[in-house]
């Protein structure tokens, strides 16, 4: 997965330019992994599980009664994105979109089948930022495509549900299918969510007492990663939406009791994010409050102290005038008597500050 802040290549979005509506052309992080084709092939009764190395292999689960999951690591490689479009009739749209790692959740109806992108997210608990990576889904009536950036994902749970007979998984089609990798991708959803809760607490907690530039710094980036969360999760809000109208055809009416379930759960996710994003601005109100306190106490105490000292420094600067018919200038006990009165006068104003309540 590449981190969440990551950018596109201006070179790779300049290469796009000018070439012509369904032209392949990755956008994204460079990745130099290979390409990794696995296929899950069941119904109620049977299950086989293999590793494609022949893209020609998989065509020959198109037109099967059963159940085919058929997983794409890799679409940097465009050349196997094409040809698993063309062995499944696939528009060349829905391909540039696939190819394009920084496409906006969406769902889209093809020609038997619904074209379905969003986002799967990480947490990196080495430099506590989030990582994101782009999962297109293909859903005809008895396959089911998914297309990943890299080898690895969080599948691993639905995957074991498949390979057991007598899950609910196995009893019903593609439709569900899709709901159970979705599902899946919105419960880690609300782990990522846990993670930046804690350190919004850890914030919290120390909003009294860090006033460095390094807290705000963090502060900054924690509220530019919950904004661009926000981008990522808030259109796929839209995306289930859609699935719940009844516009998609492909989804039964058996499992749409389901998809209001992953619309509630991404309501609570966008909550939650929405949440963190005011506490976030609350710790920095009140930082900058804490900040502005404390630098009025020290300008009080400045103040007072240089307050003191001006009846003193009048004082002083009569009694350095170079006259010789000063006052008591020849008298013995006059530097004492200065002392003393400066001393009166400093302790005098003390007392009346702290009668004030201003020290």
């Amino acid at each position: 997965m590449k981190n969440i802040t990551n950018k596109i290549k201006e070179s790779t979005m300049a290469s796009k330019m000018g070439l012509p509506p369904g032209r392949l052309v990755y956008i994204g992080k460079e990745n130099t992994s290979p390409v990794r084709i696995t296929v899950i092939d069941y119904d109620s009764d049977n299950y086989n599980e293999r590793e494609i190395k022949d893209l020609k292999d998989c065509f020959a689960f198109k037109e099967t009664e059963t159940v085919t999951w058929i997983n794409i690591d890799g679409i940097h490689h465009t050349d196997v994105v094409d040809k698993i479009g063309t062995g499944f009739n696939i528009h060349p749209l829905f391909l540039e979109d696939i190819v394009n790692s920084q496409q906006r959740p969406k769902v889209e109806e093809g020609k038997g089948y619904n074209f379905i992108v969003f986002k799967m997210l990480d947490y990196n608990n080495t430099n506590k930022t989030v990582e994101v990576e782009q999962l297109s889904l293909i859903v005809g009536r008895n396959f089911l495509i998914s297309f990943q950036e890299n080898i690895g994902d969080i599948f691993d749970s639905v995957r074991n549900r498949v390979r057991n007979p007598d899950s609910r998984i196995r009893k019903y089609g593609t439709d569900y299918l899709a709901y159970a990798l979705m599902d899946k991708v919105i419960d880690n959803y609300f782990v990522i969510m846990e993670k930046m809760g804690e350190r919004v607490e850890e914030i919290e907690d120390n909003a009294f007492t860090k006033q460095d530039t390094k807290f705000i710094r963090e502060i900054s980036h924690l509220r530019r990663e919950l904004v661009l969360l926000r981008k990522t999760i808030w259109p796929l809000r839209e995306v289930i939406n859609t699935l719940l109208r009844g516009e998609v055809k492909e989804i039964k009416p058996e499992t749409l009791l389901f998809y209001r379930d992953l619309y509630d759960h991404t309501v609570q996710v966008i909550d939650s994010i929405e949440s963190h994003r005011d506490t976030l601005a609350s710790v920095l109100d009140v930082n900058f409050s804490v900040q502005s306190f404390k630098m009025n106490d020290v300008m009080k105490v400045l103040t007072i102290i240089s307050t003191i000292f001006i009846p003193l420094t009048f004082i002083v600067g009569i009694y350095g005038m170079n006259f010789d018919t000063l006052p008591e200038l020849h008298w013995k006990y006059g530097y004492q008597l200065i002392m003393v009165i400066m001393a009166g006068i400093a302790a005098g104003m003390v007392y009346y500050f702290r009668k004030k309540k201003w020290l």
